[in-house]
């Protein structure tokens, strides 16, 4: 008999959220069954294997939209494409990081005599600035036999890839019902109601601000949605409304909308507020990373191949 393996032990075996492993079903990458004595999602050995091969390809970076192509397709020739595209698109960013090198450093050879404390080795400078982008934009190189604007066509090509540039907001303070203590199947129960909820709202949509939020604490998930300030706990299914405090944070979307993407969207957030004003706010003072699916409706989603995610982090100005 084909062993079935509790969605709890998927994720503690293979270091993923629940969330994740939900997505991957979404996407239509695994199955999962369901049992008459068990509420929760099970997995059976094809869904591990499975699950095993999109793991190991989310590591090469390899897209969503990818991996479906590849599951897909009989045989290996999809995945050797995607495999062979890849490693093109590497030799092709080192390639460009080492024209950006040699620009930089031709760069520097022409400013490292200047003095930035006088005024006019400043204006010299501006000058050398000025003749060196000149060179950049008459220069043949190789691999590129037309005259081309090097500096903007390096930069342009390796941003090409990168996620969207980190925004600032203000949430406003709020009622929030909630799936409560951190638990995954409390997370997929609160989903349930708020599916049948949400129904009935769907002009919601229109708002620009986002409804609802999934932060990670210790023990599992909590999903909070906002609803209107009077509304009680009985109206929410049992649920508890709390008050959600609001503030000021950082966001950024993360492409796939999986733990991997959601990982590295967080790294660009820390890192790009070291150059602000901002810090970020501690855990201890109550506050979350938290995570808001963008898409409202499967036909996006079809559309695009995958998911999108914006991740929150909260901030505050610098002491």
């Amino acid at each position: 008999m084909n062993e079935l393996v509790k969605i709890q032990a998927v994720t503690s075996r293979y270091g993923i959220s629940a969330r994740a492993l939900r997505y991957y079903e979404d996407m239509g990458l695994i199955v999962s069954t369901r049992s008459d004595d068990y509420a929760y999602r099970l997995y059976d050995a094809d869904a591990i294997q499975r699950l095993e091969q999109i793991l190991i390809l989310r590591k090469l970076n390899i897209s969503i939209k990818d991996i479906q192509r590849i599951f897909n397709t009989p045989g290996s020739a999809v995945v050797l494409e995607v495999l062979g595209k890849k490693v093109a698109d590497i030799d092709g960013e080192v390639a460009l990081l080492h024209e950006l090198k040699d620009i930089v450093l031709a760069f520097i050879r022409q400013i490292e005599n200047a003095d930035f404390g006088k005024d006019s080795d400043v204006k010299l400078l501006f000058e050398k600035a000025k003749e060196i982008e000149k060179q950049l934009v008459n220069v043949d190189y190789d691999g590129n036999t037309a005259n081309v604007n090097r500096l903007l066509d390096v930069t342009e090509k390796l941003n090409a890839n990168k996620l969207p540039e980190v925004r600032i907001v203000q949430l406003p303070k709020c009622k929030m019902a909630t799936s409560g203590a951190p638990s995954t199947s409390n997370v997929w129960s609160f989903s349930d109601w708020w599916g049948e909820y949400d129904k009935n709202r769907q002009n919601i949509h229109l708002a620009y601000a986002p409804m609802d939020f999934l932060y990670y604490d210790e023990g599992g998930f909590v999903w909070m949605m906002m609803v209107d300030n009077d509304t009680t706990s009985e109206a929410c299914g049992g649920y508890e409304v709390i008050d959600f405090e609001g503030g000021i944070y950082a966001v950024c979307t993360s492409i796939d909308g999986d733990g991997e993407s959601n990982d590295l969207v967080v790294k660009k957030i820390e890192k790009w507020l070291e150059r602000t004003g901002f810090e970020i706010r501690k855990k201890a003072d109550g506050y979350h990373y938290m995570g808001h699916m963008i898409n409202p409706s499967d036909e996006i989603k079809q559309g695009l191949g995958y998911d999108q995610f914006e991740v929150f982090v909260p901030i505050k100005l610098k002491n």
